[in-house]
């Protein structure tokens, strides 16, 4: 990370100088009366969102919480690949990957074919393919993630801190202030009870709203947005447990299907002692409620029993349990606009994570699902209340989150169903599922699961793949596939992706053609040129005069020539730019090849040798264009078609 460039500060690099507004005498317990986003609830979703926009000092937001305080004990454990890749851009992924537990294997467990009472381990993968990202997957208590994504938000310039104990019981949005014409600047009015004290009510307008609030969503409700879905009437039980066992593979990553009495899912946490339970109940009758069976811990444990035997489970202490019903519903929009009006209106109200999406929790899918939500939002936010961007790049939050929860939702549905079944008998069985299926099932959605797969298609913000071909490894519309790369300054090695942060900012990487970058004919050479002098060039069109060069847009070279064979000196003057009050010189901009670990980052990710190419990076980590170093129109016109010319 880069620190002390407008002067020394001693202390922890990673609390930021608060804001020139920033007063801590005038904080006090009530909520304030403007706001420009308001977000209602302190999940993972909340938290994200208020940690994204924690990042601009100019914008000022409000989180608030029904609950009494920060949580302590989670529901949701699993954290994909791709949500430590997004907890780097937020500077706290070595933490959760030093906590958490790592999954690095999966068994899978069936009826023992001479005797089917007992189970039988049937099968052994890796749980992540190889190369699929530098971070694994890994099981961390949902609270801790809380925990970071506070540290992050009160270590911010603005020190956001959430408001426990507030109850909406009110929301309102002004629709003529969606018309670009109307004067209305803070369309929103929330009402809130204090449910921690006297009950007594407070008001907070804001220009924005996000409801984060989960699956009984109050913001939801306010905007309209049913949920359409079923349920598949399949009732789970789950428990966090210190437990002695005889069983194996106890931890591992394990499911097992026994022949008549269920299914258990064993995810082992942190700590090296714990782990959870998964543990399949009865069939539910039709429009029963699992709350009707009075189930209790020792009714799990004893399933947990008969489903592993001949192995036992003595639980020496419950730390957390639920019982759940297995349903999928999806909002038809994320945001309070109706699709017939989205060619006059802007949104104002949105809505993220269980409160648009809910499914089971077999994948461990919810809780990242849900922050990558947010994260997709919070740029989106911030990029229009600073003037960055024009108010209708909004839409694409609705249209591109709800795609990827219509594919969760229906990869989710096929899961749990293979999850439910019991064994085939035989092979004239038509109602189980064969074992061996359900393995090769989850081998084939690994990708999914992993939250690498995901791809937004073509909008205003997610560019054709015309030049695809110029970068085969990094797929517009889907996350920078980070690589290995040599920091040409000072030899270091780093991940390309992690210069990536939650700061807003737009990237290009500029990788250099086959040519000596010093030659000044060469083609980062001439695009350096452009970029700095050209009035088309969208760093300059797009840059306010007051600010450092890349504080909108940053671009950052990678040549072709391992890092000695080059003089730093003879580099694009553009890779050196010149920052901050004093005018400290950026070494941080120019790359090489990991050559000496065989990690060259032009043959890892097919970027074309001979002539190089552009590749665009949108603040959230997804790759939204791939160029030719020489079409500066076409790299004009892109930003042209959403941000705002600084003045």
């Amino acid at each position: 990370m880069q620190f002390h460039l407008n002067g020394f500060n001693p202390g922890d690099p990673e609390i930021s100088a608060p804001a020139e507004h920033y007063d801590a005498s005038q904080r006090s317990d009530v909520l304030a009366e403007e706001v420009d986003v308001l977000i209602v609830g302190c999940g993972p979703a909340g938290l994200v969102l208020a940690a994204q926009l924690a990042a601009f000092p100019a914008i000022k937001t409000c989180i608030v919480d029904v609950k009494s305080g920060r949580l302590l004990i989670g529901q949701a454990d699993g954290i994909a690949c791709r949500t430590i890749e997004m907890f780097e851009a937020f500077g706290f992924s070595e933490r959760v990957v030093k906590e958490a537990y790592w999954v690095n294997e999966t068994t899978f467990w069936k009826p023992d074919e001479s005797q089917r009472e007992k189970v039988v381990r049937s099968g052994r993968i890796q749980d992540t393919e190889d190369g699929l990202s530098e971070f694994p997957h890994v099981i961390l208590n949902q609270a801790r993630v809380h925990d970071f994504l506070l540290d992050v938000m009160v270590n911010a310039p603005n020190r956001l801190e959430p408001s426990y104990g507030r109850k909406l019981i009110d929301l309102k949005i002004d629709p003529v202030a969606s018309s670009s014409a109307s004067a209305v600047t803070h369309p929103v009015t929330a009402t809130f009870e204090r449910v921690d004290s006297d009950q007594s009510q407070e008001t907070v307008r804001a220009r924005y709203v996000v409801g984060c609030d989960g699956a009984r969503s109050t913001v939801r409700e306010a905007l309209q947005l049913p949920m359409i879905g079923d349920s598949a009437n399949v009732a789970w039980g789950v428990m966090d447990v210190l437990a002695v066992t005889d069983f194996p593979d106890i931890r591992l990553k394990t499911v097992i299907h026994s022949a008549s009495e269920g299914t258990v899912l064993i995810i082992p946490r942190e700590g090296g002692y714990m782990v959870r339970l998964y543990i399949e109940l009865d069939q539910l009758n039709a429009n029963e409620r699992i709350s009707s069976r009075n189930i209790t811990t020792d009714h799990l444990i004893a399933a947990a029993n008969r489903i592993m035997h001949p192995y036992t489970l003595q639980v020496k202490e419950v730390a957390w349990w639920s019982v759940y019903e297995i349903g999928q519903r999806l909002c038809e929009k994320f945001d309070e606009v109706p699709a017939g009006e989205v060619d006059i209106r802007t949104p104002h109200a949105f809505i993220a994570g269980d409160a648009c999406h809910t499914h089971s929790p077999k994948a461990g899918q919810g809780m990242n699902v849900s922050m990558r939500d947010s994260f997709n939002l919070g740029w989106k936010l911030a990029s229009v209340l600073s003037g960055r961007c024009d108010p209708q790049i909004l839409h694409t939050y609705s249209a591109e989150r709800r795609t990827v929860a219509k594919e969760l939702i229906d990869f989710d549905r096929e899961f749990a169903k293979m999850f439910s079944a019991r064994p085939k008998q035989s092979s004239d069985d038509s109602e189980g599922v064969d074992p061996a299926e359900f393995q090769k099932y989850f081998v084939q959605h690994g990708r999914f699961t992993a939250g690498t797969a995901i791809q937004y298609y073509p909008s205003v913000i997610s560019a054709k793949p015309t030049y695809q071909h110029l970068a085969e490894g990094l797929v517009i519309g889907m996350r920078f596939h980070s690589a290995p790369v040599i920091r040409l300054a000072d030899a270091k090695p780093i991940h390309l992706g992690h210069t990536v942060k939650a700061d807003g900012r737009w990237r290009i990487f500029a990788f250099a053609g086959a040519e000596d970058p010093a030659d000044p004919t060469s083609g980062i050479h001439a695009l350096s040129k452009f970029l700095t002098e050209s009035p088309q060039s969208p760093v300059r069109k797009y840059t306010p005069k007051y600010v450092d060069m890349d504080a909108v847009i940053d671009v950052r070279a990678i040549f072709q020539q391992p890092h000695r064979a080059l003089a730093i000196g003879a580099m694009p003057s553009f890779f050196l730019p010149h920052k901050g009050r004093y005018g400290l010189c950026d070494y941080e901009k120019m790359f090489c090849p990991d050559l000496k670990a065989g990690n060259d980052i032009f043959q890892m990710r097919g970027i074309n040798r001979d002539n190089g190419c552009m590749v665009i990076v949108r603040p959230d980590q997804h790759v939204a264009h791939v160029l030719p170093l020489d079409r500066y129109d076409e790299l004009s016109a892109f930003f042209s078609g959403f941000m705002i010319e600084a003045e």
